[in-house]
């Protein structure tokens, strides 16, 4: 299993991004895609996840009302969008996957088992 996440990148404050995870290597699709994100000197923490195979979606409290969470099946794609973004979001951003659904514990780095290599989002004027 292989994920590589993309669309980071340096945006003003209240401005958006969509960031992209594409997945590959897994035998059936069910399976749920997690996104983390890490600010320097702090706990990384879960944001959203997406179980695959029916679409539910979980965010944490700071990510509620600003992101979104997505999947292309067809293209093994799971997207993240932020809007009104603020200098806090700035983060390098993970996505990971196990097997299954999102389930309680969704926000749990311990849950999952595969990772992507991260991309750095930048907030500021």
């Amino acid at each position: 299993v292989q994920l590589q996440a993309s669309g980071g990148g340096l945006v003003q404050p209240g401005g958006s991004l969509r960031l992209t995870c594409a997945a590959s290597g897994f035998i059936s699709g069910y399976y749920a895609i997690g996104w983390f994100r890490q600010a320097p000197g702090k706990e990384r923490e879960g944001v959203s996840c997406i179980s695959v195979s029916d679409g539910t979606t979980y965010y944490s409290d700071s990510a509620k009302g600003r992101f979104s969470i997505s999947r292309d099946n067809a293209k093994n794609t799971v997207f993240l969008e932020i809007n009104s973004l603020k200098p806090e979001d700035t983060a390098v951003y993970y996505c990971a996957t196990h097997s299954g659904w999102c389930g309680n514990s969704w926000y749990s780095r311990w849950e999952y088992d595969y990772w992507g290599q991260g991309t750095l989002v930048t907030v500021s004027s």
